[in-house]
């Protein structure tokens, strides 16, 4: 499964924190690298980190948005540090690796990190299908973000050694990150039109319903019935 895992940065403010990140990655055998608004990259500081893993740095992608990172995954997975008002499925690393490796070869997974002081915002982690906590000391549990990078990683590796024959296989593909969020607008439309959803007082519906269809994870032929039905109400409604 590594090679087919991302590691995305969001917004990191030091570039010596990109290349101690990809120093943890080549370590473990992880090699793909995106990076939203980086602050500074390319940058002296970040190969001087990176060591022998410059070669992370120069095949890294740089994107503008999250969505140019994870439009084509199927398995989106944000760090965070801290519980939510609205909990989400929560893993430590270890589970979290162990449940990736069961996934199909054919599935993309993006593994989130939030810029360094803040983390990962809510918007972004509700747009994850899990959340991933690493349990630190509760007095102290503040991990820099290499180091954080490098415990998931290790569990990563740790995991994909172990893989067996019991892969899950599906007969049509895990819809993406792309075709999860134009669903998730299309029924935001419907909502609204049916007068179901109240713009002046959502009350977290939208949030809720993420919640319940990343949790489901529909295949592609799952999601084209779900659009479809909601475009039958439209037209319906008409």
């Amino acid at each position: 499964m590594l090679n087919r895992t991302r590691v995305v940065l969001m917004h990191t403010t030091h570039p010596g924190n990109i290349g101690a990140t990809a120093r943890a990655m080549k370590t473990m055998g992880l090699e793909r690298l995106y990076l939203v608004q980086p602050e500074q990259f390319p940058h002296s500081k970040a190969d001087e980190m990176a060591a022998n893993a410059k070669d992370i740095l120069s095949s890294a992608i740089v994107v503008q948005t999250l969505d140019e990172a994870m439009a084509d995954c199927q398995l989106v997975i944000g760090t965070s540090a801290r519980s939510r008002a609205i909990p989400w499925p929560l893993h430590t690393p270890r589970q979290m690796a162990e449940k990736a490796a069961s996934e199909s070869d054919a599935t993309e997974i993006a593994l989130l990190f939030g810029q360094e002081q803040s983390g990962l915002s809510n918007d972004v982690l509700q747009r994850c299908h899990y959340h991933l906590q690493i349990p630190a000391n509760p007095e102290y549990s503040v991990l820099n973000l290499a180091a954080a990078v490098q415990v998931i990683a290790y569990e990563w590796r740790v995991a994909s050694l172990q893989v067996g024959d019991d892969v899950e296989e599906w007969d049509y593909r895990l819809a993406t990150a792309d075709e999860m969020e134009k669903y998730f607008s299309h029924l935001e439309e419907v909502l609204i039109q049916i007068d179901f959803l109240k713009q002046e007082a959502p009350r977290k519906l939208m949030t809720r319903l993420r919640r319940l269809f990343l949790r489901t994870r529909p295949d592609v032929m799952e999601m084209n019935i779900l659009r479809g039905m909601l475009t039958a109400v439209q037209e319906k409604i008409k």
